[in-house]
Formats: structure tokens, C-alpha cells, sequence
């Protein structure tokens, strides 16, 4: 942060967290449950997918992401899923405590709430793993005006084929010799960007 490093770890987990407009105390205990819990590491026979942060006692680094809560509006990120920053960052120590006080606090460290941080992860394995908190069920009259939207262009692109997809698809007359199957490397100047 600004230059300085404020936080770092060896072994262990790193928590990018977002969090939700829609979070509460039932998903901040679920989400530090799981991270905890997590078998991500081999054990002592060299066995994959064996071990959690908390059996190996390595180290968990968190940070705070809004970014994760972003939904497409186009090309443009939109984030009013997030939290607003004043309760999300009273959430986000909350989240902290209750890791801290299921495992060990010397081992829990954190970034640096709403800054600018440059954080250097070296992944091994590289190994990503998207966690969310259980899914309740929701009613579609609660649907933001924007989430309907996207979900009306989402539908539309898995529906639709684009023009160009459609003429690609059209049966090509075997006796035209410009047509081609593409089996011989044929490549059209004519595509869409």
C-alpha cells in the first residue's frame, strides 16, 4: 500500500473477498467455515486434495475485493451489488474476527480496507477456487431492473445465432467451386470483428 508492504505470508490461503449488498451473518459464518475447512493441500504421504489452511497451520491472507461483485452492464462494469463501503468494511473486520477467533489470530493477516493495494500471489498450481455462500432461493419480483436486463440479453445470446453464424451454417451448393468446406485452410477476409 503506497509502496510499503503492510501485510505478507508463506504457505497458506489467499481470501479475495467481495461482498454482497445482499450478505449477511448467516453467509460471513459460512464463507469463514468453508476457507477454514477447505482441503486444498496434500498431506504428509504426498496425497492431493487432503489437508485444510487449518490441518497444515499455514496462513490465510485476506483481502477485500469489491470488484468481484461486478455484473456486465455491456462492456462496462457495474457494482451496485457491492456493499456500500461504510458496512462493508465493518463486515469485512467482522469477518476478520470470526477468523481469528476459529483459528489461530497470529495467522490471519489482512490488506489494508478500501486502498489501493498491489498484491503479489503465487499460486501453486496454479489453484483458483470461486466459493459462495449458499444460494438462497430467490423470488424473481426481487430482481433489480438491471439484473432482469442482463438476464434478457444473457438468453437472447445463447438463443439467437448471429448473422454470420447463420450464413457459416447455410448448406453450401457442392457445385459452386467458390464454396468451400474450410477443409482446405479456406480463410474468409469478409469476418466480423
Amino acid at each position: 500500500v503506497g509502496g510499503e508492504q503492510i501485510s505478507s505470508i508463506g504457505r497458506g490461503l489467499c481470501v479475495l473477498l467481495g461482498i454482497s449488498l445482499e450478505d449477511t451473518q448467516r453467509e460471513l459464518e459460512h464463507m469463514v467455515r468453508k476457507i477454514l475447512n477447505l482441503r486444498v493441500f496434500e498431506d504428509e504421504s504426498g496425497k492431493h486434495w487432503s489437508k485444510s489452511v487449518m490441518d497444515k497451520q499455514y496462513e490465510v491472507l485476506c483481502v477485500s475485493q469489491f470488484t468481484l461483485q461486478c455484473i456486465l452492464k455491456g462492456n462496462k462494469p457495474d457494482y451496485h451489488m457491492a456493499m456500500p463501503t461504510e458496512q462493508a468494511e465493518s463486515f469485512y473486520n467482522n469477518f476478520l474476527e470470526q477468523l481469528r477467533k476459529a483459528y489461530k489470530p497470529e495467522l490471519i493477516k489482512d490488506g489494508k480496507f478500501g486502498a489501493y493495494m498491489q498484491v503479489h500471489i503465487q499460486n501453486d498450481g496454479p489453484v483458483t477456487i470461486e466459493l459462495e455462500s449458499p444460494a438462497a432461493t430467490i423470488d424473481p419480483k426481487q430482481l433489480t431492473k438491471l439484473e432482469k436486463q442482463q438476464q434478457r440479453k444473457e438468453k437472447i445470446r445463447t438463443k439467437v445465432p448471429s448473422e454470420s453464424s447463420r450464413e457459416r451454417n447455410a448448406p453450401r451448393n457442392k457445385d459452386d467451386p467458390s464454396a468451400s468446406s474450410g477443409a482446405e485452410g479456406d480463410v474468409s477476409s469478409e469476418r466480423e470483428p
